[in-house]
């Protein structure tokens, strides 16, 4: 299973947001995976375990609202989370939602 998960939901349709590409890179600007949201709005990105360390996940939000036909204000979304790694070497899934409209944007770390 993929250490990160990630959910992109259009509030303004109340669907899930099929198609919107995601990359996730690390803190050096380097791609580390990426993937396109499937018919649940769901993608999971990257190894079976991240190395401690700050990451950015950039969601492609105009392209995805371009092909709707709607405006949006937001071309981009990113965030940038900290993944830590137990002394042990296990760390737990990383689980990155993103609940999308064309004006607005809201996310959490989810489980």
């Amino acid at each position: 299973m993929s250490h990160l998960t990630t959910h992109v939901l259009d509030a303004a349709t109340g669907t899930p947001a099929v198609g919107v590409t995601v990359e996730l890179t690390d803190s050096s600007g380097l791609s580390v995976a990426d993937g396109v949201t499937d018919a649940d709005g769901r993608a999971r990105l990257g190894p079976e375990l991240l190395p401690a360390g700050d990451y950015t996940l950039t969601f492609r939000t105009g392209a995805y609202f371009a092909d709707l036909g709607v405006d949006t204000f937001y071309p981009l979304v990113s965030v940038t989370f900290s993944v830590e790694v137990a002394a042990d070497g296990t760390s737990r899934h990383y689980h990155v939602p993103l609940l999308l409209s064309p004006f607005a944007y809201f996310t959490y770390r989810g489980s």
